[in-house]
């Protein structure tokens, strides 16, 4: 019994290296690829994008972001959603392709990928293979968009972070590259619950301002 006990527990370690190998493999190429210009770090495949767009959103997880980071993420996270609707990568701007990373950025996202490493390989692995499927595309690029579009909407007197679609973006992008379905339903989930607290923000904002407004005398309350 123990020698069996012994085994499986070998047998998992192993996998659990191998899926490590496997995601410091990815995203190890995409890190090595930050000395050139923007066109040639992100490649030129939804694959290659997806590594990257997980990488961005990373530092939007911790209280460490760079200003105008979320809007940046978020835009480029349609970008790579339109490729997914269409099956092929949308080109770059030219004036984006042409630009370089700063160094601040570059060591930013080591940092944050190796903070992530160890977790992303302890739970990805292919499973609910439909998911990630080709049919399947118009629905993770709609869940992308949404996820994007709720990091970019600014949100009136209340101060939101982006902990929320940060989190989707990171669960779908790599759920998406490494083919595991369970990361990419619980990446759906975080994303409905991001824009309903864009949602509930807003409205929450409103209520605020209007409140604001009648105490200063500006509106009339009835």
């Amino acid at each position: 019994m123990e020698d069996k006990g012994n085994r499986a527990r070998t047998q998992s370690e192993l996998l659990k290296d191998k899926r490590r190998a496997t995601v410091e493999r990815i995203a190890g190429a995409q890190l090595a690829s930050m000395d050139g210009t923007m066109a040639q770090a992100l490649g030129q495949s939804n694959r290659q994008r997806l590594v990257w767009l997980s990488l961005l959103a990373m530092p939007l997880l911790f209280p460490v972001a760079l200003p105008g980071m979320a809007s940046v993420v978020g835009a480029f996270c349609l970008l790579i959603a339109f490729g997914l609707f269409s099956g092929q990568p949308v080109p770059l701007p030219r004036w984006l392709a042409r630009r370089g990373m700063n160094d601040r950025a570059r060591a930013l996202l080591k940092r944050m990928f190796n903070r992530a490493i160890n977790i992303i390989a302890s739970v990805g692995r292919p499973r609910l293979l439909r998911l990630s499927d080709k049919p399947a595309r118009v629905l993770n690029g709609l869940m992308l968009s949404a996820a994007g579009l709720s990091m970019m909407t600014p949100v009136p007197l209340i101060s939101f972070d982006n902990v929320l679609p940060a989190l989707a973006i990171v669960l779908i992008s790599w759920g998406l590259r490494l083919r595991d379905g369970l990361m990419l339903l619980l990446g759906y989930l975080v994303t409905l619950a991001a824009v309903a607290s864009v949602m509930l923000l807003w409205w929450g904002g409103t209520v605020a301002l209007s409140e604001l407004l009648t105490l200063a005398g500006l509106t009339s309350s009835r």
